[in-house]
């Protein structure tokens, strides 16, 4: 079955990705309206918090296959390629969030919950919670609604982060505390770890050595090095590698663009060592990766946080 192919790998989903925007709506019905079709792979330009209510089918994200349990919650970032077994079965909370609404990271928690909740490609994307957990939340995004009605109150884009930056704490302090190296921003290897994720996020298309990111942060290889493995147990180097070949799936499998085209976009200057790289990282050639039969990485771990 051929794969659906995207117009481009950041298709505008949301009318306004950028600024200050915000919206809380409801599934299923939400997706009546909707321009995109969400039982087909799709990107959006936003980020996205998608709370299911009520368990039952799969929720599809970049290749991996989620059950979906009540009460479980996907944290989608820009450019996640993601789809349902059937968006309209679904009942729960989509909020979605435009990108300049979490651009401020003024303290090291604004950097953890932005780089451990969304654009954490080594994590889950989803964690779920439980009642009491939910009932918390609810009663912030309730007070979100309340404010979201009435634009015109005096402080009202300084309301809607701060509620926004509560109900996120809220999840972070719930769904990060079981993973099995915690992360505390007390810890100077761990800011030094959530600095690396962040300079990853943004440079990965031209920066490819453990070097290139020390120089950046302004420490040795070595201190990165021993930082990233405290803080996570795995090199500089996998994080840079693994965080490269994601994006190589996603404009392999859901762009038309050609490979020499994709090896350039993702600072690759020789079209053949891409080739090498992503069949040393996938076990396929990109030509055989864009033809192969499925969507879904069944070698990698599928069950969310909790």
């Amino acid at each position: 079955m051929e794969q659906p192919k995207l117009d481009t790998i950041y298709s505008m989903v949301c009318s306004a990705p950028d600024g200050m925007a915000l919206s809380i709506d409801y599934m299923p019905e939400t997706f009546l309206h909707d321009s995109m079709d969400n039982d087909s792979p799709h990107v959006h330009t936003y980020y996205e918090i998608l709370w299911f209510r009520e368990g039952g089918g799969t929720h599809t994200v970049d290749f991996n296959e989620y059950p979906i349990a009540d009460n479980t919650l996907f944290f989608l970032s820009p450019g996640q390629v993601h789809f349902f077994d059937n968006a309209m079965a679904h009942k729960g909370i989509q909020i979605r969030l435009c990108t300049d609404f979490l651009k401020e990271e003024h303290t090291d928690e604004d950097v953890y919950i932005k780089y451990n909740l969304f654009n954490a490609f080594n994590l889950q994307p989803c964690c779920t919670v439980n009642e009491d957990t939910a009932q918390r939340l609810l009663s912030v995004l309730h007070k979100l609604e309340e404010e979201l009605a009435d634009d015109n109150r005096i402080g009202h884009g300084d309301m809607l982060r701060s509620l926004t930056k509560i109900f996120l704490i809220l999840i972070h302090r719930h769904c990060c505390k079981e993973t099995d190296i915690p992360v505390i921003e007390r810890k100077s290897a761990h800011r030094l770890f959530m600095q690396f994720r962040k300079s990853l996020e943004l440079n990965y298309r031209h920066l490819h050595t453990v070097q290139d990111y020390a120089d950046r942060l302004n420490v040795s290889a070595k201190t990165l090095s021993n930082s990233v493995i405290e803080s996570s147990g795995k090199t500089p180097l996998s994080f840079i590698n693994d965080r490269i070949t994601l994006e190589a799936k996603r404009l392999v499998r859901f762009s038309n663009m050609m490979m020499k085209e994709i090896a350039d976009y993702l600072g690759f200057e020789d079209p053949s060592y891409f080739v090498k790289f992503f069949k040393r990282q996938t076990g396929f050639i990109p030509s055989s990766f864009r033809g192969h039969e499925g969507t879904t990485d069944t070698s990698a771990s599928s069950i969310c946080r909790k």
